[in-house]
C-alpha cells in the first residue's frame, strides 16, 4: 500500500551524511515537516559503523534495503565523499536495490521535499525532481 493510501508502494528515501547525528536529525526533521499520517519510508545512513565521521557502504546498503518497497529508492547525500561512496555502490549493480538513484539536491530542503512527494504517492522521477527543485528555494 502506498503512503498516500493508494495502490502502489511508496518511494523510499535514504539520507547519507558523514555524521550519524546529522543524518538522523534531518530524517526526524523531514518526518516532522512532512506532517502526520502514513509517510513514505526514510532512513538515515550516517557516519561509520563504529560511530565515527565518514560514510559507510554497509550502512547505506542496509538503509536502502530497509526503505525499498519496490518503487525505487532516492538517495540524498551531504558532501563529496558521500557522493563517491553512493556512486561506487550504484556502479557495482547489485549493491543497492535495482531502482536506487543518487539525487542531486540540497540535503535538508531536498529531504523534506522528497519525503513530502513520496508520501503523496509520487514516483521516483517526481521525488527526485521535487528534491532537486529545492535548490531554487530562496532564503532572502
Amino acid at each position: 500500500m502506498a503512503a498516500n493510501g493508494g495502490g502502489s508502494p511508496p518511494v523510499g528515501i535514504v539520507l547519507v551524511s558523514h555524521s550519524a547525528a546529522v543524518a538522523t536529525a534531518v530524517a526526524e526533521l523531514a518526518r516532522g515537516l512532512a506532517g502526520g499520517g502514513d509517510l513514505a519510508p526514510v532512513l538515515p545512513a550516517g557516519g561509520t559503523p563504529d560511530g565515527g565521521l565518514g560514510t559507510s557502504s554497509e550502512l547505506i546498503r542496509t538503509a536502502a534495503k530497509g526503505v525499498d518497497r519496490g518503487a525505487g529508492v532516492a538517495i540524498l547525500v551531504d558532501l563529496g565523499s558521500a557522493v563517491l561512496t553512493v556512486k561506487a555502490l550504484l556502479a557495482e549493480g547489485d549493491e543497492l536495490p535495482g531502482s536506487s538513484r543518487l539525487v542531486d539536491a540540497p540535503f535538508v530542503e531536498g529531504a523534506v521535499a522528497a519525503l513530502v512527494t513520496a508520501s503523496a504517492g509520487g514516483d521516483l522521477d517526481a521525488v527526485a525532481a521535487a528534491a532537486s527543485e529545492a535548490y531554487a528555494y530562496r532564503k532572502e
